[in-house]
């Protein structure tokens, strides 16, 4: 099946690199004009060239989601350029590793901040023009960390927790307005986050141990996963979350 989102207008945040950069690449592959915001205006430039060197349309927006009046800024501005939101794809996220006796209060709102409530930020704006259109799709990119426990990631793990039930919540609540929300919990990429870690060959084997396929994905991997929750493929579709990790959660 030959999956298209022609016509469709996404926002991707968290869209300058890892996960979310393969999230806008794959949309606009697809066919959908995309909004590429993120904190760092340097990459969502570049992704935001990218996808015009396809044929489509890209706009790369600075929004702090942590901040309401820029995430209605970019909103707004998404409306005004493109007419309408079709997509949502949540990707915004930070992890922090200590102890937790040694996480900081700062730290710990601001994993919370961006990683939960960034969400809400986001997807309320959205959603007020989504309920308008009387259609809608909204992809949270949780983490199979939101189903298990992680030491040293317990703020991540929180986070990522309350992404999975607010995912649940708000589909059972926006299915009246024919909008869908689902979630993506994804293992160990090859990311910027992740590249550290996966870099050292010691701590990249202690972690494939605990992978099935024995390999951490590509960004490229979760792409065709985002492009069918953003379809009409998926309209019966609401309240999953896909868990895509090469196996670890089943062990």
């Amino acid at each position: 099946m030959n999956i298209r989102l022609d016509g469709k207008v996404a926002i991707v945040t968290g869209g300058g690199r890892g996960l979310g950069k393969a999230a806008a690449m794959a949309v606009a592959d697809a066919g959908a004009d995309v909004v590429v915001a993120s904190r760092n205006m340097q990459n969502i430039q570049a992704v935001a060239e990218a996808i015009r060197a396809k044929g489509r349309r890209a706009l790369a927006v600075s929004v702090d989601v942590t901040r309401p009046e820029e995430v209605d800024a970019a909103v707004e501005k998404t409306i005004k350029d493109f007419g309408r939101i079709d997509i949502l794809v949540n990707n915004s996220g930070i992890a922090v590793v200590k102890p937790l006796i040694e996480l900081t209060e700062e730290e710990w709102r601001g994993i919370i901040e961006t990683n939960l409530t960034g969400i809400y930020h986001c997807t309320r704006s959205v959603g007020k023009f989504m309920i308008k259109q009387g259609k809608g799709r909204v992809i949270n990119i949780a983490s199979v960390d939101g189903f298990v426990g992680v030491p040293n990631l317990v703020g991540y793990c929180a986070s990522k927790g309350g992404v999975i039930q607010f995912t649940r919540a708000l589909a059972a609540e926006w299915a009246r307005y024919n909008i869908t929300v689902n979630a993506v919990a994804p293992g160990y990429f090859y990311t910027d986050m992740s590249r550290e870690a996966l870099d050292d060959e010691v701590m990249k084997q202690r972690l494939l141990k605990n992978i099935p396929l024995r390999r951490v994905g590509q960004p490229g991997e979760l792409g065709p996963l985002v492009v069918y929750l953003a379809s009409d493929e998926s309209s019966f579709m609401t309240g999953s979350v896909i868990v895509i990790d090469g196996g670890e959660s089943i062990r």
